[in-house]
């Protein structure tokens, strides 16, 4: 043992990022340690205003300037210590891949879990480690012990590969898949909940939940539906590809049974990292989505049967983690909070200009929808990079036609300043 902690010492694997010598900590610790001691008594909240404390976050992130990204509900970027970790251990893994990699790399998974349960709150023997939140959410669509004639109860504003797959499962296997049909924005819990309860059958099993709607960023209250489902005793599956690392919640809190998220949103983790949460009594009466030796086993360790995968990404998430923890969860929903208020509300003054999103605090955060009359989303969201090269999305899904605007921690107010005025210009023109 002693030899083999020797050769992690050298191989700068001691050091990795479940350790006190993680690269954050040596990139990062006293600048957030400055910040805690100057800015710690203040309220997030109020915090979220501060440009100087947020200035220095600002800097952590290797961004292009050469363009504005406002679609960070893709998929995020990460800090340049979050990076540089992938590739410090991408180096190492071709040194020598299979030992490096199975026997080295491979050591960090478990370290990795136990952080993933901490910040979600949760007993880390429910958590698995996977690429997406497609593949957590797919793992629990297509493993749950469903017949024929049995109901699931999603919406039309689900994300696609989500409804696609319970669509799958209908046209393969009968069952029934039921959508209900919502016209957001809309800051009536009861309504959501309501439409949910009185779609109910005696053939209903679960209720697929949306925890903020991707299209223009509705957050549905997930706490409230679940505990209705809960009383009919049906199973509920969250997905939170676009909750995790932003809302500043605990999963369990949630009331739900499975839950599946992508970490390279807003927690800033390496592209292609996900999460599975499944309640721990629940993980036997799911089937792996990939083959496993034990597939009606008790261990959440079933569904990373992945074959080869990136060792890197996961100290890369490792540090993303240690990244998130520093800012802390409520300052950062704050700020992406206060950023986008920040622009909104400055364009719904502009004539022409339409908000598709409340500016509440409990019915969005960080994704706003926004039109200008005359203009097609897709017109719009070219105008708006070919002209003033500004990065977001058109949306033109069920009915919801609009431009999904998306800040991050690292995004500057000058920065939606020059949105505004695009706006400005494109509407008057218009």
């Amino acid at each position: 043992m002693s030899k083999r902690r020797e050769f992690l010492i050298k191989a700068g694997l001691a050091a990795g990022a479940f350790s006190v010598n993680s690269m954050f900590n040596k990139v990062h610790a006293s600048d957030f340690s400055a910040l805690d001691r100057n800015y710690g008594h203040i309220a997030p909240k109020v915090l979220a205003e501060d440009e100087d404390f947020w200035s220095v976050i600002q800097q952590a992130y290797p961004v292009s300037r050469n363009i504005i990204n406002l679609n960070n509900g893709g998929v995020s970027p990460c800090p340049k210590v979050v990076a540089e970790a992938v590739e410090k251990y991408n180096v190492l893994s071709n040194e020598g891949p299979s030992y490096f990699m199975w026997r080295i790399l491979d050591m960090g998974r478990e370290p990795l879990r136990n952080k993933l349960a901490t910040l979600a709150g949760c007993d880390s023997e429910e958590i698995a480690i996977n690429r997406n939140a497609t593949e957590a959410l797919n793992t629990v669509v297509f493993g749950l012990n469903l017949k024929a004639g049995e109901e699931v109860i999603g919406t039309k504003l689900d994300y696609p590969n989500m409804i696609n797959a319970w669509k799958q499962r209908s046209t393969r296997e009968g069952i029934i898949y039921t959508q209900l049909d919502f016209s957001f924005p809309t800051e009536d819990d009861d309504m959501i909940v309501s439409a949910f309860e009185k779609a109910i059958t005696p053939k209903t099993r679960v209720l697929h939940i949306t925890h903020v709607i991707n299209w223009m960023g509705q957050i549905l209250p997930v706490k409230k539906i679940c505990d209705m489902a809960r009383k009919h005793g049906l199973k509920t599956l969250v997905d939170g590809a676009h909750s995790f690392g932003l809302l500043d919640f605990k999963i369990p809190d949630l009331g739900c049974d499975y839950f599946g998220t992508s970490l390279h949103k807003f927690l800033s983790a390496p592209i292609g990292s996900g999460m599975l949460w499944i309640k721990r009594e629940n993980i036997e009466h799911i089937w792996p989505l990939v083959c496993n030796d034990k597939p009606t086993g008790g261990d959440i360790r079933k569904f990373e049967t992945l074959g080869t995968r990136s060792f890197p990404i996961e100290q890369g998430i490792g540090e993303a983690i240690n990244f998130h923890e520093a800012i802390g969860s409520k300052r950062k929903e704050e700020r992406i909070r206060y950023l986008k208020n920040y622009w909104a509300e400055k364009a719904s003054e502009i004539k022409g200009v339409k908000i598709h999103t409340s500016l509440k605090d409990e019915y969005s955060c960080a994704i706003c929808g926004v039109s200008v009359e005359g203009l097609t989303a897709s017109d719009l969201e070219q105008k708006l990079f070919n002209d003033h090269k500004i990065h977001t999305v058109p949306i033109n899904w069920e009915n919801v036609n609009c431009v999904r605007v998306t800040p991050h921690v690292y995004t500057r107010k000058k920065d939606l300043d020059v949105f505004v005025k695009a706006l400005q210009n494109i509407a008057g023109k218009a």
